[in-house]
């Protein structure tokens, strides 16, 4: 359970730091990095679901949360801030 939650964390901020790298966002704050990969992982399942594709493993975990995480920066900046 604990080493779940450390892996799940570790994939996290992995991916946030690089959607921040892809999107040219600032990368050196690592609770930032946190958050946009969660939140990049919760996008990232919801899209995966739409299109039908699934994530195994933790290199599937991670391509999804990074395709996420790029895809809440753009609405974000899209949408969100003027």
């Amino acid at each position: 359970m604990i080493l779940a939650l450390i892996s799940y964390v570790l994939v996290g901020c992995i991916a946030g730091y690089l959607a921040a790298r892809i999107m040219g966002l600032d990368t050196s704050d690592i609770t930032k990095n946190l958050l946009l990969g969660i939140v990049g992982s919760i996008v990232g399942g919801l899209i995966g679901e739409l299109i039908g594709l699934r994530a195994t493993g933790l290199l599937g975990s991670l391509i999804l949360a990074v395709v996420g995480a790029c895809v809440a920066i753009w609405i974000y900046r899209r949408f969100i801030r003027k």
